[in-house]
């Protein structure tokens, strides 16, 4: 971000410049060691750094940054500050010693919650404990740029600490800052990205959306996206019921946003909720009836409750708009199969593959369709091209073992039964032990020590 120091005073309305105005006083007349809190966004915090030396040449600026957790503040401030004459030290990026530490869910932080007092990060514990050294050594101004989370951390956790503070400030906020700020969380939304974030960086993600919500500078339109992106957020960490929530927020605001009410369906139906998943697959193709995925993820949740001739007719209109859409034929398959329609799963199974050749799946139930009809050759060929692109699958080892026993061919049903067990024994010994299509072989000497 490149922010336009220049326009900042002039956007501010009365209230924040004053506020603003009041802790460059503060600074200007303190000497020795004080403490300020000041709360403030990334961004903002990024402004103030560039402009403080500005308002107050007189002052030795220094900056010190962490980009990680650290259970110790002392000795970091001892090196950086050695040798050096410094009036005023800068603390940014304390809030990742704080994520680190914060097991609860992903919920909005209140007060109560901090009441608790058992787990209290490092950090915090070291600030407490070492606040007269830091008095006592650093004859300097520590200010401490935080988010509203940290500063509550600071009031709730560290009291001995927070105590000796010699002011609290909230940087003002413009709606050039705000927009910035908001545009940047997304651009950057990925579900694919949030699902490799590490359980601090979700949390850090999860109370930037927050804040951003909850600023007075906030239009209606960003809100909206915002919502609807920690939504995903939500849903990545497994968090259902406030990823719900939060597409919920997004639909009051935006009754029509079909993109909403599909991924409020998907999150509904990961906590298996799947009548509230239809109800809300429908409301999205109430404003999109195209929305071919929609129809496809309707006709899923319609197979799992059984209802697997409603499923074929939603597939059937996911493919009238988009017909290569393999992961439909592929559906359709197996609601065709669970209907007992084999052929006809044969046939899906075969458009399926013919938009994605290399699909695994596909040709492991193809196989089990194939079996079901007799066809056991065909089956265990459909089974050899599932383990070309998948040579681990234990699964296709076993079904294509099955198909060599129930044509009596004994050898090549325990070789690949062995090379099944090789990849999985817990579940393929536990499958063969009951499984009537090893029957045939069951008195078979080699068969019994492979189970065993």
């Amino acid at each position: 971000m490149n922010p336009n120091l220049s326009d900042w005073d002039d956007d501010l309305p009365p209230e924040p410049k004053e506020a603003y105005q009041d802790l460059l006083r503060a600074l200007k007349r303190k000497s020795g060691f004080g403490l300020f809190f000041v709360q403030c966004t990334p961004g903002e915090a990024e402004k103030f750094i560039v402009k403080l030396p500005q308002e107050i040449p007189q002052k030795k600026i220094a900056v010190l940054r962490f980009v990680e957790a650290i259970d110790n503040l002392y000795q970091p401030v001892a090196e950086f500050i050695k040798d050096k004459q410094i009036d005023i030290l800068l603390i940014k990026g304390l809030e990742y010693s704080l994520y680190k530490y914060e097991k609860r869910s992903f919920g909005e932080i209140t007060e109560g919650q901090f009441s608790n007092l058992t787990s209290v990060p490092h950090i915090l514990n070291h600030l407490n404990q070492q606040r007269e050294r830091f008095r006592d050594d650093f004859p300097i101004s520590f200010v401490f740029l935080l988010r509203s989370f940290s500063i509550n951390y600071f009031i709730h956790r560290a009291p001995d600490f927070f105590d000796w503070r010699s002011g609290v400030f909230e940087l003002p906020t413009t709606p050039d800052v705000v927009e910035q700020e908001s545009n940047r969380l997304l651009l950057e939304g990925d579900y694919a990205k949030y699902l490799k974030l590490t359980h601090q960086q979700k949390i850090e993600r999860v109370i930037e959306f927050q804040d951003l919500l909850k600023e007075k500078h906030q239009t209606d339109n960003r809100k909206v996206n915002l919502l609807f992106e920690l939504g995903n957020l939500l849903s990545a960490t497994k968090e259902y019921e406030a990823a719900i929530a939060s597409y919920e927020q997004a639909l009051k605001l935006k009754p029509d946003y079909h993109q909403a009410w599909y991924n409020r369906g998907i999150a509904l139906d990961d906590l298996g909720r799947f009548e509230e998943a239809i109800a809300s697959y429908n409301q999205a193709l109430k404003f999109k009836p195209d929305y071919h995925e929609v129809l496809n993820n309707r006709g899923n949740v319609l197979g799992n409750l059984g209802r697997n001739e409603e499923a074929i007719a939603s597939y059937d209109q996911a493919l009238k708009f988009k017909p290569d859409y393999h992961d439909t034929w592929y559906n359709r398959g197996i609601a065709l199969g669970n209907l007992g329609r084999f052929e006809e799963a044969i046939t899906s199974y075969d458009q399926a593959l013919k938009f994605k050749p290399d699909y695994h799946d596909t040709w492991y139930n193809r196989g089990k369709a194939l079996r079901k009809l007799g066809r056991f050759e065909e089956a265990i060929a459909s089974c050899d091209q599932a383990l070309k692109f998948k040579s681990d699958d234990h699964e296709a080892w076993y079904n294509k073992s099955c198909y060599y026993a129930l044509q009596g061919n004994i050898e090549q049903a325990l070789e690949n039964l062995q090379k099944a067990i090789n990849r999985n024994c817990e579940e393929c010994c536990k499958w063969a032990r009951t499984d009537s299509d090893f029957d045939s072989i069951r008195g078979n000497e080699r068969f019994k020590a492979l189970i065993q």
